[in-house]
């Protein structure tokens, strides 16, 4: 039989450094079958045993009296008892015999499984270089010494306070329980001294307790809990109120915590009617300050009080810092709700809409510079003070008010003003109860007034950020007609992240983009430009629809990586979801290369009126990695629409997919004078309130650059042809009336024609596209390998080519196709 080690030659080494905490609570558990399953290390701490010692061996093996006698008293607790209480004397680990308080919770799992867990309170000194002195069960908190002041006043407010009440130290730990909270607990003070209230009595109750009572710890400021344990003999009709109030010393540091539970059964019939869901709901319906704060007067008048005003600080306090401190008067507010029992409120005797200043003592500014409520009789000093010092409390007297309550609006650490409710003199004066049911009135509308100047704030910058990052204006382009619509979400949810973009690519080709962002507000805006940098960067490398996409899903992934490293809760994280679509028009060949990805596909209207969806596969949306992306390449004839857009447009409330569709159809097939016109239809067929989404669209007609605009010439690799190169150039410059152009041209037309030769592979060809406002040049030849500018040396014979390139062209660039590359460059006619 396995014998629990006691030589203390055999005790591990144990020492009570100064730095430990003073106080501490062994805990163990204990199965059914009385064997230890779980050992604490301050269970090792109290009683020597590591937990390799003692678990999975019968707890009696601890015990210092004889286990049968200790065994009758188990078997003695009935089975439906929950809680044991008692002093028994255990074996410490160097042979000591310990008196222990020992508290037991007995715990039933939902698979039937049945534990004990043991607690026991120890107030222990620090080690002085002699050992160890715990103290098991020693009275009072830790570190405190007797001989507090008015000791002979705390004694009369326990015994005669019909209040249950208990002090807790700085360790939480129970240091005093009147009767009643004794009587609560079914435990005596000597029971539960030294304990945390959750240990006292398991339950969600004490744990929230017990949070707000750290919180007075660490903020001095009272905390209140709408609940507390039900004490013993107590019906379920009853209603509990605790209060938690920081106990401070003579320099003002809070020391511990006293906990008051009241029984507020009268108040909680008064909330049940003031606070039903139908009455409370009414409060802060919306996302606007002035509306919430009508509510709360509407709901307090004349349920509560016979007259209200909401006041809202002027200015508004600037975000979320409650740095700022409390508010100091004077104070300015601007009179925001008024309600009264009397038609036209004219105890008011400023507009809603006006301002009005509180001076420094008056109560309005007093509560304020307090951050707490506060009621007041009309023959209060503080009444009759502001009364005589401000005009603008004559209202009081003026309509026989004789009790008044003063109540901060604040939310968040911040203070957003305050609302006065008053009596008159045919209803009662109000009661610390009426107090309660004004601050949670008052905290229900600040919290929705607070809510939506910070849903205001976010969507300002979110719009401010989403219009920086959106075109402004879409240049005019020789290949496209395009017009553009975006109407950002008219929900709460926020504006999104639904973008749009027009791309002039090389060969008088454009790009249009259409993305959408998943979520809402600034995050889903920052990503939203983000990605549209990354598809800008792309497309001027001239990379084809689908590999433009494989990147971006690259991209994503990689930004999502990252961002779920510092926010692993965050929302669409670095965009994964984003759907996209990427078109590509060559007014040349009126072949259009298009690819998406989860994104709805684009609607074509041909020149002779039918619209339809063009055949794309789908794809994935962004960020999920793995899948490819596919290209569809259709020709378009000259004057046919293109229509991309968002979801938003097709998610209409008052209609399915089906039906929006065959309402933009409509919309897109009238016959029109501008696209600006087309795009309006649209939005008003399927747009009949503001949108829950972003909507963004883009419509675009077709042009073609015929014949006469663009010329082609084959070329041999021998150097010779260079100079005829030169002259066709010449020649095709006259002939359009670009005369002045031509020096210019024929230098671009020589360095490219000779880097392609000298350096590419057979065929060889040159291009020219006259456009209205540009002149564009590209020599394409077989070879894959694309050239860099350098910086040539003094005496270097070459190496100036492409740097001479850069310094005529407007823009010059490389695109490469899926044989060989097109070297580039762009000439602005404006200046000839």
């Amino acid at each position: 039989m396995e014998q629990l080690p006691t030589s203390p030659d055999e005790r591990p080494g144990e020492t009570n450094p100064s730095h430990e905490p003073t106080a501490y609570t062994a805990t163990a558990t204990i199965s059914e079958q009385g064997a230890v399953t779980e050992w604490s290390e301050d269970a090792r701490r109290l009683l020597g045993y590591l937990p390799s010692e003692v678990v999975g061996l019968p707890a009696a093996r601890l015990l210092a009296d004889d286990a049968d006698a200790v065994g009758d008293t188990a078997r003695g607790i009935a089975p439906e008892q929950e809680r044991w209480s008692g002093t028994v004397a255990v074996r410490h680990r160097d042979g000591r015999r310990l008196e222990l308080r020992l508290l037991a919770h007995r715990w039933t799992s939902t698979g039937g499984t049945t534990k004990w867990t043991v607690v026991s309170a120890v107030a222990g000194t620090p080690d002085t270089g002699g050992g160890t002195a715990d103290a098991p069960g020693a009275s009072g908190p830790a570190g405190t010494s007797g001989g507090e002041p008015l000791q002979e006043l705390n004694e009369w407010a326990f015994t005669q306070s019909p209040c249950f009440l208990a002090i807790f130290d700085a360790d939480l730990r129970l240091v005093r329980a009147n009767a009643g909270m004794e009587r609560t607990l079914s435990l005596s003070e000597d029971e539960v001294r030294g304990l945390r209230l959750p240990e006292i009595a398991p339950d969600p109750v004490s744990d929230e307790t017990e949070r707000k009572m750290r919180l007075v710890l660490e903020t001095g400021e009272p905390q209140y809990v709408d609940a507390f344990l039900r004490p013993a003999g107590a019906g379920s009709e009853h209603a509990w109120a605790t209060s938690l109030n920081p106990l401070r010393d003579a320099d003002g540091q809070v020391r511990a915590v006293n906990l008051a539970v009241h029984d507020r059964t009268g108040a909680e019939v008064d909330r049940q009617q003031l606070l039903v869901p139908e009455v409370a709901g009414a409060i802060g319906t919306t996302l606007d300050s002035a509306r919430t704060a009508q509510e709360l007067a509407d709901v307090a008048v004349p349920r509560l009080a016979d007259f209200i005003v909401v006041d809202l600080l002027e200015p508004p306090p600037r975000g979320d810092d409650p740095s700022t401190g409390p508010v100091t008067g004077p104070v300015t507010v601007c009179r925001t709700a008024v309600r009264s029992v009397l038609d036209g409120s004219p105890e008011s005797q400023v507009a809603v809409g006006g301002t009005t200043v509180y001076p420094p003592l008056s109560p309005p500014a007093e509560c304020l510079a307090a951050g707490r409520g506060a009621v007041y009789g009309a023959t209060d000093s503080a009444i009759a003070r502001w009364v005589a010092e401000d005009p603008g409390a004559a209202w009081i007297s003026a309509y026989g008010t004789h009790s008044m309550m003063v109540v901060p609006l604040r939310a968040g650490g911040v203070t957003l003003g305050l609302a006065i409710f008053s009596r008159h003199p045919r209803r009662e004066p109000f009661q610390p109860k009426d107090l309660w049911l004004a601050e949670e009135l008052t905290t229900r509308a600040a919290v929705s007034i607070h809510n939506a100047r910070r849903h205001t704030r976010e969507h300002t910058s979110t719009m401010t950020l989403q219009r920086s990052l959106l075109p402004h204006t879409l240049p005019p382009h020789t290949a496209l007609e395009i017009a553009s619509r975006y109407l950002p979400a008219g929900s709460e949810a926020g504006v999104g992240g639904d973008w749009f973009d027009v791309i002039p690519l090389s060969g008088a080709r454009v790009a249009l983009v259409v993305g959408d962002v998943v979520g809402h507000g600034i995050r889903a805006a920052a990503t939203m430009g983000r990605l549209r940098t990354a598809v800008r960067t792309l497309a001027d490398v001239d990379l084809p629809p689908d590999e433009l996409l494989t990147h971006l899903d690259d991209l994503i992934i990689h930004l999502s990586a990252d961002e779920a490293d510092r926010d692993a809760a965050g929302e669409a994280a670095g965009g994964i979801g984003t759907t996209c679509l990427y078109v590509v028009y060559d007014p040349v060949t009126r072949r259009c290369t298009v690819a998406r990805a989860g994104h709805p596909p684009p609607a074509v209207v041909s020149p002779e009126g039918s619209v339809y969806l063009l055949d794309v596969p789908a794809g994935p949306p962004l960020g999920l990695g793995g899948l490819p992306f596919e290209t569809v390449e259709v020709e378009l004839p000259e004057g046919s629409m293109l229509a991309l857009y968002t979801d938003g447009l097709l998610q209409a409330r008052d209609h399915d997919i089906d039906e929006a569709l065959d309402s933009m159809f409509a919309a897109l097939v009238r016959p029109a004078t501008t696209l600006e016109t087309v795009c309006d239809r649209v939005l008003t067929a399927l747009l009949t309130h503001p949108p829950d989404d972003d909507v963004a669209l883009l419509v675009a007609r077709t042009r073609v650059l015929h014949s006469d605009q663009v010329v082609v010439w084959d070329l041999s690799s021998d150097p010779s042809v260079v100079s005829q190169a030169r002259r066709n150039t010449t020649d095709q410059l006259t002939a359009w009336g670009l005369e002045e152009a031509a020096f210019v041209t024929e230098l671009l037309v020589s360095e490219l024609v000779t880097n392609a030769i000298r350096y590419g592979e057979a065929p060889i060809q040159l291009r020219l596209i006259h456009e209205s406002t540009t002149l564009i040049c590209e020599v394409s030849d077989a070879s894959s390998t694309a050239p860099h500018m350098r910086r040539a040396r003094i005496f270097d014979e070459g190496g100036r080519g492409l740097l001479l390139v850069a310094q005529l062209a407007q823009r010059w660039g490389t695109r490469h196709a899926p044989i060989g590359k097109t070297i580039w460059a762009e000439q602005s006619l404006l200046g000839y």
